[in-house]
């Protein structure tokens, strides 16, 4: 038998059904097999013993804005940034692109500005802004993983919402092909009419954005998105649920019948609504921030296994964007840059401070997300799948400084923190692109990874 071309030797595997002492014998980019410490040949060897050897995280909800937006971000920096954080797969969201992400035209450019300048593997959402079916079935077979769809304003003049009376049509059509959606769900009239008081109150401070926002209102979206998925017989995906009372009325949604599954993000697990006050837009997002009552809520619910992936909602911008609701938070644009910060997040609070076992983390992060968008080389460490994997010093404890920030956006939230657990090297299909502060793989390295068609 000829030798494997690389080895991953002595390191702590995190495989679904626990965790195992082991190597990885890997050639053309996939794991070839997974073998006991020192068996097999190979061409090269990676020395990771004393390290955790953690699938490559999946992250299901980023925003690179390119093309159209690169300024805002662009495929090398937020992929550089992907890389520093253990994250070997993006599924890139498709409002925020010039052009958005709705036609097959559309997604030909998305995926030629990612192709030469990805540094990881990257998967795309469609947009739903209208329910033809004809664009979401083309965009659908050329190998998108689902769509996304709003229940309240998008953010940007070009990704408009879907009105409440199209939602069931627009939900029929997808569940004709088996398609995905995925939803941002705030009740619009909710959300409208909270900013038009907090705004005729002269409320201009950041705790009068999350005010304006209550959590009853994605409450009230989510049970008329289980509502209209029952009726519809669609797949639906709730993203950044913002505390356990959205988390519960998904739960309440999935017993009644609707194929509904929910996320959350790292900023709502570790930043609570005292943190907006006191920081200000660096945490603008929507859903905004919770109390911290309804942060530990959100804790609980991740911990009983209600929640079924963690997703970044990466989504940054120029720092003028953020900086010019230093006075008003409502200028501001809403988003935290984070792609790079989720698995030490993770791995810090969940981990260490909570007990959280490795294979949980990774089913959430990983598993968790490869499965929901149909990408089945992703996500594990298996015989089979891609060899994309995140090696962690589990408990190297450093502080993540601005220094450290590879994406575009320098505005994080997490700058100044401190971590327990860092990703010292991250693998995709084989090859190193991230080694402790270097990048030895060229940009387009990454490929783009189609959903599976149902």
């Amino acid at each position: 038998m000829r030798p494997a071309q690389l080895a991953v030797r002595g390191g702590l595997l995190v495989l679904r059904e626990g965790e195992r002492r082991g190597d990885l014998l890997v050639s053309d980019g996939e794991i070839a097999a997974i073998v006991e410490p020192g068996a097999g040949d190979s061409e090269e060897e990676i020395d990771v013993s004393g390290r955790v050897v953690f699938p490559g995280v999946v992250d299901a909800h980023v925003h690179f804005n390119d093309p159209g937006r690169a300024d805002w971000e662009g495929w090398e920096a937020g992929t550089r940034g992907a890389a520093a954080g253990g994250v070997t797969t993006v599924v890139d969201m498709p409002l925020n692109s010039l052009p958005p992400t709705t036609t097959a035209d559309a997604l030909g450019q998305k995926i030629a500005a990612a192709s030469g300048a990805a540094l990881v593997d990257f998967a795309l959402w469609g947009g739903l802004v209208s329910p033809d079916p004809s664009p979401l079935r083309t965009l659908h077979e050329r190998g998108v993983v689902g769509f996304k769809a709003f229940m309240s304003d998008s953010g940007v003049a070009e990704f408009p919402s879907l009105p409440d009376e199209a939602l069931d049509e627009a939900l029929r059509s997808a569940a004709s092909f088996g398609a995905l959606v995925a939803v941002h769900a705030e009740d619009e009239t909710a959300t409208r009419e909270g900013g038009e008081r907090m705004r005729a109150a002269g409320r201009r401070d950041p705790s009068a954005w999350a005010a304006s926002r209550p959590p009853g209102s994605e409450v009230r979206a989510i049970e008329r998105l289980g509502a209209a998925a029952r009726s519809a017989g669609a797949r639906v995906h709730v993203v950044h649920a913002s505390s356990g009372a959205a988390v519960d009325a998904v739960a309440r949604e999935r017993a009644r019948g609707a194929d509904v599954t929910v996320e959350t993000c790292p900023h709502y697990l570790w930043f609570d609504d005292g943190d907006l006050a006191r920081v200000g837009p660096a945490l603008k997002c929507a859903p905004p921030l919770r109390d911290a009552p309804a942060r530990e809520a959100l804790w609980r619910r991740l911990e009983q296994g209600t929640i079924d992936l963690v997703a970044s909602d990466h989504s940054p911008c120029p720092a003028e964007r953020k900086r010019c609701g230093d006075d008003d938070i409502w200028l501001a644009w809403g988003g935290i840059a984070g792609i790079q910060s989720t698995l030490p997040v993770l791995l810090t609070e969940a981990v260490h401070r909570r007990g959280l076992s490795l294979p949980t983390l990774a089913r959430l992060l990983s598993a968790g997300p490869a499965q929901r968008c149909g990408l089945a080389r992703k996500g594990a460490i298996r015989a089979g799948a891609d060899a994309d994997l995140a090696i962690v010093d589990l408990d190297r404890e450093w502080t993540f400084s601005e220094g450290d920030v590879h994406t575009r956006a320098r505005i994080t939230p997490y700058a100044g923190l401190r971590f327990r657990g860092a990703v010292v090297r991250t693998l995709v299909r084989g090859r190193v692109v991230w080694d402790d502060g270097a990048f030895p793989a060229e940009p387009g390295w990454g490929r783009f990874v189609r959903g599976a068609v149902a």
